[in-house]
């Protein structure tokens, strides 16, 4: 099992989570952060941590969330401390669809 951050982060990319995780599984890409799967230990620290609700437990209905943060892991830097949300953060925190509006879907 893991933790998934899910659509919620996009352009909104709080890192609240990010501090409080024992293995440092946290990516960042430019517009959300994704949890390596085969990092995370399923401690769950990082899941009230968030503002917004994006991190979710590991389920059948979010595997391809995992997927996707298995791609991403692999190329984008590890993040271990917390920074800035993004600018507009609060403009988007509550918009529906963003990863297939933002984000390549060619995965």
């Amino acid at each position: 099992m893991t933790y998934v951050v899910t659509d919620g982060c996009v352009k909104c990319k709080y890192t609240t989570c990010v501090e409080v995780c024992p293995v440092d599984c946290f990516y960042e890409g430019e517009l959300m952060l994704v949890i390596n799967p085969d990092e995370c230990i399923d401690c769950g620290v990082c899941e009230p941590e968030c503002p917004i609700d994006a991190i979710k437990p590991e389920s059948a209905e979010l595997i391809e969330w995992v997927e996707r943060a298995k791609i991403f892991a692999e190329t984008w830097p590890n993040i271990t401390s917390t920074k800035a949300a993004l600018p507009d953060a609060e403009k988007y925190k509550h918009e529906q669809n963003k990863f297939k509006k933002y984000i390549s879907n060619d995965l």
